[in-house]
């Protein structure tokens, strides 16, 4: 079977306080995007490798124990037994991105593994499941926009729709440090209501009230990734920011820029209706 799990990008994103246990309070909006992997999930008589993954495209480091599909077998495993399986994930979303490909796969698999073996885990037990893999792991499970508070994990719908619109996302071959982000970041209220100004306001309005909270200190580190989001507006991006904690930059258009890019750079385009 294969499955192709997609990205998302944050329009807004607002640390908004510090809690004792070092996790953050934020707020943001998740926009699902069609820039995908490609995983193949099939069964296996094999009973020396319960868990066999094979792994092409960019490149992914660290041990078997610690990557996020062999993490989420384990988890099903162990309240219901699965069969032994072989995994080829073919890696096309950059990592260190802000994109959430990681947790995208896990929902994906998570999900197919549920649908596929008639698990019969309701969306309660799908969500505490995939939550303990990733603050936004559960946004893919339903991979429709959402408003997203608490750690990350709480999510209301939200009217919106970029359909008609083309969004290009530039990732500038930079792996940004999520611990590094959130360290010089200053928790603060937001001036704006986010998920008010989402569904109200017209979007060339955004650039002058939504805003992303880690940007000032990653520019401040990563002085290529502000060059990306200052081209796309001077390509005259309709909205541009940094997804997540970045590295990768979007924009928001309503044609289809000219746009010229070094040749490590990683880039997709939605295009309308996409």
């Amino acid at each position: 079977m294969l499955l192709f799990p997609n990205c998302k990008i944050n329009l807004g994103l607002n640390i908004v306080k510090k809690l004792s246990n070092g996790y953050h309070l934020i707020e943001t909006v998740f926009y699902p995007i069609n820039w995908c992997d490609i995983l193949e999930v099939n069964e296996t008589t094999n009973q020396n490798k319960p868990f066999n993954l094979k792994q092409t495209g960019l490149n992914i480091n660290g041990k078997l124990e610690d990557n996020i599909l062999y993490k989420s077998f384990k988890l099903i495993n162990e309240i219901k037994k699965l069969p032994n399986l072989n995994i080829h994930l073919h890696k096309q979303i950059p990592m260190g991105a802000g994109l959430g490909g990681g947790s995208s796969n896990a929902a994906f698999f998570i999900n197919h593994l549920n649908t596929t073996f008639q698990l019969n885990l309701t969306d309660i037990e799908l969500n505490t499941i995939v939550s303990k893999l990733g603050a936004d792991c559960a946004f893919f499970l339903n991979n429709k926009p959402a408003f997203a508070k608490g750690i990350g994990n709480e999510f209301e719908p939200i009217k919106l729709n970029l359909k008609h619109f083309y969004i290009v996302l530039i990732y500038p071959n930079i792996h940004s440090d999520t611990k590094l982000a959130y360290s010089k970041v200053i928790p603060s209220l937001p001036l704006n209501d986010l998920k008010n100004s989402i569904e109200t306001l017209a979007i060339n309005e955004w650039k002058n009230v939504i805003s992303n909270s880690f940007e000032e200190s990653i520019f401040d580190h990563y002085p290529k990734i502000k060059e990306v989001k200052d081209y796309l507006y001077q390509k005259n991006a309709i909205y541009a920011s940094m997804s997540g904690s970045g590295s990768s930059v979007f924009g928001i258009f309503d044609y289809l820029p000219d746009l010229t890019f070094p040749t490590n750079y990683l880039t997709h385009i939605q295009l309308p209706n996409g």
